[in-house]
């Protein structure tokens, strides 16, 4: 993202409770040699926000970022030179993600925004929290990938469709599909929040 602006030039989701993170993530320059302690020190935080995205528990995301750099060390070597760093590191952070959620790690729903410190807005938090947690658990996998990569991880479509191994105009009509159903969403439950309060 960049000047406000998301990959595909439009606008952040209005009055959103996602926060994109990670644009500090950049990838080093083609030709660039990188190291697993480099891939480490410039990438950690992208990968445990895309696996806590992907919907590990806090519990377990240590051991999956572990796992992440445990497999970027044994296939480092078939790294392609001038290839998106972020874009083969959330590929396989999405197959440690759905390994671990397979041996039954997912105990916890997803926390995508941080909780404020007096009580009422932490309850007004969760219940955001519990919002985006349910639309995503709503999305089929494909979608939920997409989505996860482009609003919280801030990766472009060319880096997602690299990761996925999926077609470029795939990613923008996953995208898109995704967006809109988030919004309804959010519409659905301000309207709820109206009800409640005004009833």
């Amino acid at each position: 993202m960049s000047g406000g602006r998301l990959f595909d030039g439009s606008a952040p989701l209005a009055g959103s409770v996602l926060q994109a993170v990670g644009a500090a993530d950049r990838d080093p320059s083609p030709g660039t040699p990188v190291s697993l302690e480099q891939i480490y020190a410039e990438h950690f935080a992208f990968v445990w926000r895309t696996l806590r995205a992907l919907g590990l528990p806090p519990a377990s995301l240590d051991d999956a970022a572990q796992d992440v750099f445990v497999v970027v060390h044994d296939r480092l070597h078939s790294f392609v030179d001038g290839g998106s760093v972020r874009a083969w590191l959330f590929g396989i952070a999405r197959n440690v993600a759905r390994r671990h959620r397979e041996r039954g790690t997912r105990n916890s729903p997803l926390q995508l925004v941080h909780p404020p410190a007096p009580l009422e807005e932490r309850v007004q938090w969760r219940e955001r929290a519990d919002v985006v947690a349910h639309f995503l658990a709503s999305l089929d996998e494909g979608h939920r990938e997409v989505f996860v990569a482009a609003q919280l991880d801030g990766m472009t479509a060319p880096e997602i469709a690299e990761a996925l191994g999926i077609k470029l105009n795939t990613v923008y009509s996953r995208l898109r599909t995704a967006r809109v159903r988030f919004e309804q969403t959010l519409a659905r439950e301000e309207a709820r929040t109206r009800r409640q309060r005004d009833g």
